[in-house]
């Protein structure tokens, strides 16, 4: 399941499924402090990217690697907020921001996000969708490299939190 939504030239992408399968230019792991990847959307990583992933996290300290075997050529490595962090709100909005802006540097032209936090973190669904959209729209109305930003969902009820967001913010 896919709706789009239009941001001027750009195009914002809700996908139900799984990041991993994705073939966009990268791909963002919803990380531990650690780099490990472990469970979740970084499980997943590992499990179809390969031991290259993690080798390379482990190497360079990681927030941008190569993709490995995924169809991703690379993956940026966003430490979001736990449930009950301090400002989890502030440290979401930051991880989205500073991918957006690894993806600038990079030239870019498209980006996945997990509904970062969401799983094993506990983050709620309504909050990660209303502050990742929101840091998104106001990204998309600056000069960017970026053509297609996909949030790409693991269960409906997240697919449908995020397109009642998103319906609300347009």
């Amino acid at each position: 399941m896919e709706k789009q939504f239009a941001l001027g030239t750009k195009t914002l992408h809700l996908v139900l499924g799984d990041i991993t399968e994705l073939q966009v230019d990268a791909i963002v792991n919803a990380a531990n402090e650690q780099l490990i990847l472990g469970a979740g959307v970084a499980g997943a990583i590992r499990r179809k990217g390969g031991s290259v992933i993690q080798e390379e996290c482990n190497r360079i300290g990681g927030t941008f690697t190569g993709g490995g075997l995924l169809k991703a050529t690379y993956v940026i490595h966003a430490v979001g907020p736990r449930a009950g962090d301090n400002d989890a709100d502030k440290k979401l909005a930051s991880a989205t921001k500073n991918c957006f802006r690894l993806a600038e540097e990079k030239g870019l032209k498209s980006i996945a996000f997990p509904a970062i936090s969401t799983g094993v973190f506990g983050f709620p669904a309504e909050r990660c969708a209303l502050i990742m959209l929101m840091e998104t729209v106001e990204f998309l109305q600056t000069k960017t490299t970026l053509k297609d930003i996909y949030f790409c969902l693991w269960g409906k009820s997240v697919f449908e939190i995020f397109e009642r967001q998103m319906q609300q913010l347009i």
